[in-house]
């Protein structure tokens, strides 16, 4: 049992205890204490990443332990490839956020810190759950302290957007709860009589095509909220408005990412039949979204709601990876999340950097900040740049990614995939148009508004939060490959498992009820062909025809080559067919070197010999060099003098042969 994990999700809390008993009027000194904890649980998740055996697709740091047994609900937690960089993420923006906001919050300092680590503790406790009980459980965790930062420390109009928030998540919420009680009695039934919550045991039961429906939707509904997918979305803008500078920071970095997040670990691989089908329908709507969201942030004239809508259209990319069920495309939107947290997290941060100075988000307020702030305006660029996924930059990555897993790949899961991927590409260029607009107007052009004059650069503690965010930005975009390693290997068994899930669900999709897997596997010898079979394949003819030519290869049987006849058959077959026998060949020979010997009509032919020799070698030819001798002596001796004349005449042949 490994208790890393365990200690990430409890030490938050811990200190989100500590500092809640210090003094009210204390607001620096709790600031202090949260920081303190949050640096410690930063610097406690490096091993996670240090030590992640790369190429195992399994989880890892695990620990699994009963928790409520008469139900098998379970305490369960570990991290593969999917999760892994995302609980990090997590532990890197908490002290982040609390450094950041170490001047923007002013009052009840040590009341904010408190929420930002049980925050903190809920989203990594929903990232390693591997029971749908435990899941859930931080899942709602981690909304109250969102909503309370959103509603007392946000600005004019939080208490509204705090209840939306909150009221949004909770609908999507009680349908996921509905589904996995659902789940949890179908194992029951299909297990006879053994309860579990464990998304091991889980995921073997295959429920009927009505049933994975209903339940993929409420899952989905749930998710899709979070993401926030298109048309459920309008929370996110008035979220990301009124909420302070780290909430805004930590909800785009992180929480948006667990409905990607919850879409992978749960949605597709429990209903992989319903999950195929209604793939198409989640790509079209992240598709809008990309589109949708890139338009309406051209227009907004608050900097701050800018970067809100742009999140609505970065995440339809995560979305269209998801859907499309590839390697790539998995790898990509993991990926993407990584990048998206950072670019936009930092954006957050430069936005809330110039709200700090000037009150006020309106990009007409602003226009050659650059003049007066020369090293923001740096910081923001790097952050811009990544965001609009300029090559070089990790943005770029992972959009190139998803592009290229939906095209070649997608078309087991999706239809008209080449249009899907071209309207997609014009959220990049329309990504870049809406960003650049927004550096312009606040970067460049004349000092027209005096209150800007006077702007200050960053300081030193503004600078150094900054710094992780450009590092990462440019580090992840030159050199993608040790965080690409560790998620290819799980992307590639999530396809594996889903494929043959999917098979297991066509077998049954007659069934009165639901079965385990292991009764309905057997046709499932080639789980992709089978469901290419059922719903065709879309995508490029090369790429179907070369996975077509793997599977017909995999159904040939392998050539057993015939067993070796007997010695007695093979000498009969031999002669039958007026072949010579080896061994009579060979006895022959030795019989006609020993009269042509004896006879004294053998010329010795000359030995080949080595152009180097050692030692050994010599004395061997010297020793064969004394028996033939002796031989012809011998053989000389019992031949009459008449009879070895002829030995050196004109009838003895060349090369000794009779």
């Amino acid at each position: 049992m490994n208790a890393l994990l365990t200690l990430l999700i409890v030490l938050p809390i811990l200190g989100a205890v500590v500092v809640a008993t210090l003094p009210q009027a204390e607001s620096r000194l709790a600031q202090g204490v949260g920081l303190a904890f949050a640096t410690v649980e930063l610097l406690l998740s490096i091993p996670l990443g240090t030590g992640f055996e790369v190429g195992k697709a399994g989880m890892q740091f695990e620990t699994n332990v009963p928790w409520i047994e008469s139900f098998g609900v379970h305490y369960h937690v570990g991290i593969d490839g999917f999760s892994l960089w995302i609980v990090l993420l997590t532990t890197l923006l908490t002290p982040l956020c609390i450094w950041g906001a170490w001047r923007s919050i002013e009052k009840r300092g040590g009341e904010f810190v408190a929420a930002m680590l049980v925050l903190e503790a809920g989203m990594i406790g929903t990232l390693c759950a591997l029971d749908l009980v435990l899941f859930f459980t931080f899942w709602e965790l981690m909304l109250v302290p969102m909503a309370l930062i959103i509603g007392i420390w946000g600005s004019e109009q939080r208490v509204a957007a705090a209840i939306k928030f909150f009221l949004y998540t909770m609908v999507g919420s009680a349908l996921m709860l509905a589904a996995i009680i659902f789940l949890a009695v179908e194992h029951h039934t299909a297990s006879r009589g053994v309860w579990s919550f464990d998304m091991a045991d889980l995921s073997q039961v295959v429920l009927t095509p009505e049933a994975q429906f209903w339940c993929f939707w409420a899952f989905v509904a749930s998710f899709a909220i979070k993401v926030p997918l298109f048309p459920v979305h309008t929370w996110l803008p008035d979220a990301h408005t009124q909420a302070p500078t780290p909430g805004s920071v930590i909800l785009a970095g992180v929480m948006l990412k667990l409905g990607t997040y919850g879409l992978i670990r749960f949605a597709f691989p429990l209903f992989p039949l319903a999950a195929g089908e209604g793939a198409q329908l989640l790509a079209i709507l992240a598709v809008i979204g990309i589109v949708y969201g890139a338009l309406v942030a051209w227009v907004q004239s608050d900097a701050k709601r800018l970067v809100a809508y742009s999140s609505v259209s970065h995440m339809g990319f995560i979305v269209l990876g998801i859907t499309s069920w590839s390697t790539q495309g998995l790898t990509g939107a993991t990926f993407q999340s990584l990048g998206h947290g950072l670019t936009t997290g930092a954006l957050f941060m430069a936005i809330g950097v110039l709200y700090e100075r000037r009150h006020t988000r309106l990009i007409s307020e602003f226009g050659g900040v650059a003049k007066v702030m020369p090293l923001f305006a740096a910081m923001f660029l790097i952050a811009l740049l990544g965001s609009a996924g300029v090559p070089g930059l990790v943005g770029f990555v992972g959009e190139f990614l998803i592009l290229v897993g939906a095209f070649t790949h997608g078309g087991t899961t999706l239809f008209a995939v080449p249009v899907l991927v071209t309207v997609a590409a014009t959220g990049v260029i329309l990504g870049a148009v809406y960003l650049l607009h927004l550096y312009q107007k606040l970067m460049f052009g004349p000092l027209s508004n005096p209150k800007n004059a006077g702007l200050e650069d960053l300081n030193l503690r503004e600078f150094l939060v900054f710094v992780p965010f450009v590092v990462l930005i440019i580090g992840m975009g030159l050199y993608p490959q040790p965080f690409t390693a560790r998620i290819d290997p799980t992307a590639q068994a999530a396809v594996a498992a889903f494929n043959l899930k999917r098979c297991a669900s066509i077998a049954n999709a007659n069934g009165d009820g639901p079965v385990l897997m292991a009764t309905v596997i057997d046709g499932c010898s080639d789980p992709l062909g089978r469901v290419t079979d059922v719903y065709g394949d879309e995508r490029p003819a090369s790429a179907a025809k070369a996975a077509a030519d793997r599977r017909e290869a995999a159904r040939q049987p392998t050539p057993v080559p015939p067993p070796s006849p007997a010695p007695a058959a093979a000498a009969k077959a031999d002669a039958k067919a007026g072949r010579p026998d080896p061994k009579a060949a060979r006895r022959e020979g030795k019989a006609a070197g020993t009269e042509g010997r004896a006879e004294g009509r053998i010329e010795a032919k000359p030995r080949q010999v080595r152009p180097v020799v050692d030692r050994d070698a010599k004395s061997d030819a010297k020793a064969d060099a004394k028996a033939d001798a002796k031989a012809d002596a011998k053989a000389d001796a019992k031949t009459p003098a008449n009879a070895k004349a002829p030995a050196a005449g004109a009838d003895a042949k060349p090369g000794g042969t009779p």
